[in-house]
């Protein structure tokens, strides 16, 4: 019966999986295949984290066409969004688990007050931080140290995104709430029909193209934000349809106790986050005296790395909403099953990365830079950093496994130990106290990232995130 469980056969094959995964599927996820599970909500996830590094991306590849100083304002920008994606992603852990147990529970309605709970919480959020972005936008822009051109120029760049931050909260959300209920592929289409707005939008507002105005710097924001305004509008619009959730009039009223309940789990969730990237910074730090090549390869090799291992995200969020699900199934041993399952896939993928990674190191690094000694410095980074994959496959996916849970306070203390009391530490020694330089903050990396594995295992196979409540 179990080893049936974990096939991943289904009528008409993989093939037919990977079709039904995209055109969306009401596969009942706490019973049945759980190979077939994982594919299911995993295939559309992935395409989620994939499409979501977009929007940055597209703003830079045009932007870069303006100037510096129009680069420089995106990236301070970017760098401020860092609070809002934050909180966006605290709130979408604690409304991934929550839907995702009323679900298993075979609760829609309490599924559906827990939704606009979160919703609502997006939107407080929201009003205020985007009113001071747009009053304030020049003024945070010289706050983040922009020189006096930048904040000039850029101002009309940040006030949009700022002043449009509920378009990204709202798409973290929904999106947390489609992947709570299992309709993973909803959230992948809200987010492609977002990214095809922006890719249509940004080069004619940007450029002055056809009918539309020469807008520059300001173009690139009002064609990102309008883009996720209309993701938004059709994860609305999906959401008052169903299948799994339909959120109606009655619903929309506000309820204190669930939405005291979110916050309470979304509070480790902003944490874990502000954690992790505060860990880069801190690295960044430690490699400043290495000189500029050490930091530019650094910087190359890190967003390679993001954009490569998104696919390994989308597993993790996967075995998320499984063990979500049926924990509110009361169907505990499976959750546990559904994890070790996406860990062992999400190991196989991380290995074939590690194997390009270690292979193709400079070319790929030499995409971004034709300066012989970044290449070398970055492509030794990537080269370092891809050596821990196999291993930290598991860690990534133990971390979302208790999210699912409800359990954002174990992650929590895992990555406020192994990165800030212990690979930050590391780095310091191995580049600075021993002689290493550079080599030596690559190296703390995925030492401090096997580590996070080990942690997580161990406190895993505890298996008190069984009986976490949310």
């Amino acid at each position: 019966m179990e080893a049936r469980e974990t096939q991943a056969r289904a009528p008409g094959g993989v093939w037919a999986t990977l079709k039904e995964a995209v055109a969306g599927s009401e596969q009942d996820f706490t019973q049945g295949s759980l190979g077939r599970a994982v594919l299911l909500l995993a295939v559309p996830m992935i395409l989620e984290m994939s499409m979501e590094s977009i929007f940055g991306v597209l703003d830079v590849f045009f932007v870069g066409r303006l100037g510096p100083s129009a680069v420089a304002a995106v990236g301070l920008t970017e760098s401020m969004l860092v609070i809002v994606f934050a909180i966006a992603m605290g709130l979408s852990l604690s409304t991934t688990a929550m839907v995702a147990r009323r679900i298993g529970e075979k609760d829609p309605e309490a599924a559906s007050q827990t939704a606009v709970q979160a919703i609502a919480l997006g939107l407080l959020v929201a009003i205020p931080s985007g009113i001071v972005g747009v009053v304030y936008a020049r003024e945070l822009l010289a706050l983040m140290g922009a020189p006096a051109e930048v904040a000039r120029e850029g101002a009309v760049y940040t006030a949009w995104i700022l002043g449009g931050n509920g378009t990204i909260l709202l798409l973290f959300l929904i999106n947390a709430i489609f992947r709570g209920a299992g309709d993973a592929s909803l959230a992948m289409r809200s987010l492609a029909l977002a990214n095809v707005v922006n890719v249509l939008l940004d080069p004619c507002l940007i450029f002055g193209l056809g009918p539309f105005p020469e807008l520059g710097l300001a173009g690139a924001a009002i064609g990102t934000t309008v883009g996720r305004a209309v993701g938004v509008l059709y994860q609305v619009r999906a959401i008052a349809k169903g299948p799994r959730i339909v959120v109606e009039r009655r619903h929309l009223r506000v309820q204190w106790e669930v939405m005291g309940r979110l916050l309470r789990v979304s509070a480790g969730g902003i944490v874990q986050f502000l954690i992790a990237t505060g860990s880069w910074l801190g690295l960044v730090y430690i490699l400043t005296p290495f000189g500029a090549g050490a930091l530019a390869g650094y910087t190359i090799a890190v967003r390679i790395v993001v954009v490569a291992i998104l696919p390994a995200w989308g597993l993790c969020n996967a075995a998320a909403t499984l063990v979500g699900q049926n924990l509110g199934a009361q169907k505990p041993e499976r959750a546990e099953r559904s994890v070790w399952l996406a860990g062992f896939y999400n190991m196989a993928f991380l290995g074939l990365v590690m194997v390009v990674f270690v292979l193709f190191a400079e070319p790929l690094i030499g995409v971004f830079t034709p300066d012989p000694a970044v290449r070398a410095l970055g492509a030794s980074c990537l080269r370092i950093f891809s050596y821990g994959y196999m291993v930290y496959a598991w860690g990534m996916v133990m971390v979302q496994a208790f999210n699912g849970a409800g359990d954002t306070t174990t992650p929590t203390w895992i990555n406020l130990v192994c990165y800030w009391m212990f690979q930050i530490p590391l780095a310091f020694v191995l580049a600075r106290t021993l002689g290493y330089g550079a080599q030596g903050v690559f190296w703390a990396v995925p030492i401090a990232e096997m580590l996070i594995a080990a942690a997580g295992i161990v406190f895993f196979r505890r298996g008190t995130w069984k009986t976490r409540m949310v």
